[in-house]
């Protein structure tokens, strides 16, 4: 089974900020604990690269990715740390050299047909839609896949329990990036987590 395989079955990638080390295990925990061995790991912090190194090693079955790579030395520190996929807000051809040599697959972040139109050029056609909330969401999704039909999407920004659903009803929708799940004290999490697998259905 393919990257994109696996982050179709969960449905949901848990977008992750860890500001300090020592909570990195913890949230991790209960992401797996609650039935949702997948996160993105955002590169924003500190501590980003660490906690993807913690990650791969305490929970090796774990899909682990790192989300907010911007330029090709974080993408290169994020895949040696373990990283299994990369995420960007925006598309870097800088990233997608650097994913495309190391064998490691890349969702760059597009909102309009032109930076659907680079990615394609590089061979990308998993996207990023984000902030999706902020343009135009399942609208726009729609929209722009009438033009690309070649194309799948994973919405992030905006995406919550009462939306969720909605996104994937749509075939062109592989999963949702989302953050709700991942607030609160690691009780509320894994209790979070364990609400949300049950509501997209997703593996078990």
């Amino acid at each position: 089974m393919d990257i994109y395989e696996q982050i179709a079955g969960y449905k949901i990638v848990p977008v992750v900020v860890i500001k300090k080390i020592e909570d990195a295990e913890p949230l991790i925990d209960s992401l797996v604990r609650g039935g949702l061995p997948v996160a993105e790991i955002t590169f924003r912090t500190d501590c980003a690269e660490e906690s993807i190194k913690l990650a791969v090693k305490k929970y090796p079955d774990m899909l682990v990715g790192a989300g907010t790579v911007i330029n090709g030395q974080q993408c290169e520190r994020a895949i040696n740390a373990g990283s299994k996929f990369i995420v960007s807000p925006g598309l870097s051809e800088e990233v997608a050299a650097v994913c495309k040599k190391r064998g490691v697959p890349y969702l760059p972040g597009v909102v309009t047909p032109t930076e659907i139109m680079k990615a394609l050029s590089l061979g990308i056609n998993v996207l990023k839609f984000f902030p999706a909330g902020d343009f135009g969401g399942l609208k726009t999704m729609k929209a722009l896949c009438a033009a690309f039909p070649q194309i799948k999407f994973m919405p992030t920004g905006g995406v919550n329990e009462n939306n969720i659903l909605e996104y994937l009803a749509y075939d062109k929708i592989i999963a949702c990036g989302g953050t709700w799940m991942i607030k609160g004290t690691p009780d509320e999490v894994y209790e979070k987590t364990a609400n949300a697998v049950a509501l997209v259905g997703g593996r078990k």
